[in-house]
């Protein structure tokens, strides 16, 4: 059996050095560059899940959040995403967490999904891109996640220079974590990522008949 100070000695040496010269060169760098742009895209499923974990993570180290939710919105009665409840909870017990949904509803009565967008559904858009917009220039927070930002792209809410103009203006105003998520990504905004993460379906219970669910999809 090896002792836990042994075990610490042990093996990975390079590793260990990479790690300590990275952690170095992180001091030296300034406010602005310690900023990332995250990139969370693909077509599996835990692309909001991810975000929310992440706020959380954010929230417990005592962080600001802000969320805006792009073709997320609902008519006013029935709440379609249940971590919007905790949000809700964790602010009225003091977190400092804030989030905007737009969109209009997308659920049918009938449980199925409207795919056609309306007048309604690129106003709802533009006013995202209005309150992303304000968020980085005059907002507080320590943490800005745009989620559905880029699948409104894919879905034509809104355009690829949309989002471009989106992250041009963070670089002049970068004193925050910067996320989004979506669908599919394009060369542009590869380029200006940081950090970018796939969430590519393998296998999905919808495939065998089970639809989504309270709490575990939405």
């Amino acid at each position: 059996m090896t002792k836990l100070e042994d075990a610490k000695k042990a093996g990975g040496s390079k590793y260990k050095e990479k790690i300590l010269k990275t952690i170095e060169g992180y001091k030296e760098l300034s406010d602005e560059e310690k900023k990332c742009l995250h990139v969370y895209y693909g077509y599996g499923k835990g692309k909001t899940t991810c975000v929310m974990g992440l706020i959380m993570r954010a929230l417990g180290a005592g962080l600001k959040v802000r969320l805006v939710q792009f073709d997320k919105g609902y008519e006013g009665k029935n709440e379609h995403y249940a971590e919007l409840d905790t949000l809700r909870k964790l602010k009225e017990v003091g977190y400092d967490v804030e989030f905007f949904s737009t969109g209009c509803e997308r659920m049918n009565e009938d449980g199925t999904f409207r795919f056609k967008n309306s007048d309604e559904d690129f106003i709802e858009a533009k006013r995202g891109l209005e309150i992303a917009k304000d968020l980085i220039v005059n907002g507080t927070q320590d943490l800005l996640i745009l989620d559905e930002a880029v699948a409104a792209v894919v879905y034509h809410l809104l355009e690829k220079e949309d989002i471009m103009e989106l992250i041009d203006l963070w670089e002049k105003n970068k004193r925050f974590e910067f996320v989004m998520t979506g669908h599919k990504i394009w060369d542009e905004l590869e380029e200006k990522a940081d950090l970018i993460t796939e969430m590519r379906k393998v296998k999905h219970y919808f495939d065998k008949g089970i639809p989504i669910r309270v709490g575990i999809d939405f």
